[in-house]
């Protein structure tokens, strides 16, 4: 019985050995597949029935401690709420690799596309321009400036992968243009990298001290392996390096750079900044275009010092060098400054006590917040204002709203007493 034992055991260990080689061998987007192991979530009911796997419970508790996380850092920290970022992707052959699905630039695009509208979203008055690396040589593929759609069109016509990297390259390209950056722009670099090397024509060691004088924060996230030199680069200036596993998590690491990041403590200095508030021309007018040098028909915008035409907010004035944007994108800056608290968690006891009973609905949606046979579901409330919302109302006010109803309602109530008495 023993020995049959140990054979067991050894055969079961011989078998994972093998699995292991076997995952070991496959790609990225496969592994995907074979590490989810979707089968061991299904579970039975009292009848014996199958139960739908709850996704969504699964993603609001990676949501919230997200959240949290978030939120015990940024507590008393100076942002950087007008950003100028440079986007550097890797065109070099080994980004046409296909150990992710279909290959790493299509996937690097579709990711890059979905980050650029996220961060206009975050940032209305920053600013971010693309470079690429192809054949040892870095190109400015789009100026630095605030148009989303600029950006995505021109990166989806130059997607050609050919030659080696050459990352000081792109470092001297992007000192270059970051150093006209205004000394209040917060200046950043975000290096998307498949390559396993670097091909440069100088000390890379230099070209380092030379971003960190100028006040550049480089961040780099690897689609490869780790590299020492692109650690050692986040390290001097500020940054953050990760290698992405995966498409998911390479997505989730791309949108950690959305946010304004902290600023450095050495360089975060206030300082007041003019800026103009434009006004929307006619539809049927005609005039000449500050941005494309040419005549155009229809709305754009005018400069209150100088009378010059922009065709999108926010911009810079390329007359008289005014910042210009419109009321909406301070609005939003502003809500970085002082973002909502998480909201706590409420035991399933609560909603089944009956002197809550006027709390058993979300505040937000009215929706019941019990499950079919009145089964406690998931609910979150409001530290301040002590109102009950669904998980869906949750991440909406969380990270679209900005601002909490219950409290919103309550100081309006408030306002409307005091001004009857």
């Amino acid at each position: 019985m023993n020995n049959g034992a140990g054979r067991r055991i050894n055969g079961g260990v011989e078998e994972e050995d093998d699995e292991d080689d076997v995952n070991g061998d496959l790609d990225a987007w496969e592994r995907t597949y074979t590490d989810e192991r979707s089968w061991e979530s299904l579970q039975e009911d009292e009848s014996g029935m199958l139960r739908p796997i709850d996704n969504q419970a699964l993603y609001h508790s990676q949501y919230r401690r997200r959240l949290r996380s978030l939120s015990s850092t940024a507590a008393r920290i100076q942002k950087g709420l007008i950003r100028y970022l440079y986007i550097v992707i890797d065109l070099s052959k080994a980004a046409s690799e296909m150990d992710f699905r279909p290959s790493r630039i299509a996937v690097i695009a579709k990711h890059v596309e979905a980050f650029i509208r996220e961060f206009f979203y975050q940032n209305p008055l920053s600013q971010v321009g693309i470079v690429t690396i192809k054949d040892g040589v870095a190109n400015c593929l789009t100026d630095i400036g605030g148009s989303p759609e600029s950006h995505i069109n021109a990166l989806m016509k130059k997607l050609e992968c050919s030659g080696d990297s050459s990352l000081q390259n792109a470092l001297d390209l992007v000192d270059g243009y970051l150093n006209q950056i205004p000394s209040y722009g917060h200046r950043e670099v975000l290096i998307l990298y498949s390559a396993l090397s670097t091909c440069d024509p100088g000390d890379i060691m230099e070209t380092i001290q030379k971003c960190r004088k100028s006040k550049i924060r480089c961040s780099v996230i690897g689609l490869a392996v780790e590299m020492f030199i692109c650690k050692h680069l986040c390290q001097e200036t500020g940054g953050t390096y990760s290698v992405a596993l995966d498409e998911s998590h390479f997505k989730e690491l791309i949108l950690e750079h959305a946010p304004p990041p902290p600023a450095i403590a050495e360089f975060a200095v206030a300082n007041l900044i003019k800026m103009g508030f434009p006004q929307r021309a006619a539809e049927g007018s005609i005039s000449i275009c500050s941005c494309h040098k040419e005549a155009k028909v229809g709305a754009g915008y005018t400069c209150p010092r100088c009378k010059a035409r922009a065709c999108e907010l926010p911009t810079e004035c390329r007359v008289c060098g005014l910042t210009l944007v419109s009321s909406p994108h301070l609005a939003r800056s502003y809500h970085h400054l002082f973002p909502i608290a998480p909201f706590d968690e409420v035991p399933s006891s609560h909603l089944n006590d009956p002197i809550r009973k006027q709390k058993r609905n979300c505040f937000g949606c009215q929706q019941n917040l019990l499950d079919s046979g009145n089964k406690p579901g998931l609910a979150v409330v409001c530290p301040k204002c002590k109102r009950y919302f669904c998980l869906d109302c949750d991440i909406y006010i969380h990270e679209s709203l900005h601002n909490c109803p219950g409290c919103d309602s309550f100081r309006h109530s408030k306002a409307a007493t005091a001004s009857e008495d």
